[in-house]
């Protein structure tokens, strides 16, 4: 779970919170198609963050309604994602199954891709920790109480068992491995 001091739990913080990851998304106030792709995944993401206003500001009844109504979304599209696991910038990019531990913490500009995991890996009760810009590639889990430092990008399929301290690296494989210095921020170079 993301500090109590990220969380979001007033009204400013909320519309901050939801104003970034409407710009992430490319989203205007309404869609043409709202069964279409992007329309999904902001509508999940949007219940996600109103959750955990509730939630973080005590409003009971209010936090019940939108828990009930997220849980019921994410059961539709398989997006598993707990309230107050990532800090402000998710961004889903397929709608997919994605799994999160309830006890795993993310930091900002999170990027999940379909068919990824954040999960607990069995012989200890520890949970991922990815820091920010973190890209888990698609089918990729990270298992147990493992540490991914900022802008690390994971390579598609791998599964991720250890900690890695470098920041904006490509690892890849099963297990995973470091495979390259270009990570996140390598990209974005034109």
């Amino acid at each position: 779970m993301i500090p109590e001091e990220k969380r979001i739990k007033t009204k400013k913080m909320l519309k901050e919170v939801l104003s970034y990851e409407m710009k992430m998304y490319g989203v205007k106030k309404h869609f043409n198609n709202p069964f279409a792709e992007k329309a999904v995944l902001w509508k999940h993401n949007k219940l996600l963050r109103k959750a955990e206003y509730c939630i973080n500001s005590r409003k009971k009844i209010r936090s019940i309604w939108y828990r009930m109504r997220l849980y019921k979304y994410q059961n539709k599209y398989a997006i598993h994602i707990p309230p107050n696991t990532f800090e402000m910038g998710l961004k889903l990019m397929h709608v997919g199954p994605v799994l999160v531990n309830g006890n795993s913490c993310c930091g900002k500009d999170v990027t999940m891709h379909i068919n990824t995991g954040l999960v607990g890996q069995g012989r200890n009760s520890g949970s991922p920790t990815l820091c920010d810009g973190v890209v888990v590639g698609i089918g990729s889990v990270v298992l147990g109480g493992v540490t991914i430092a900022e802008n690390i990008a994971i390579g598609a399929n791998s599964v991720v068992n250890k900690s890695f301290e470098e920041p904006n690296i490509a690892i890849a494989g099963a297990p995973a491995k470091k495979i390259s210095n270009n990570g996140r921020l390598s990209w974005n170079k034109d």
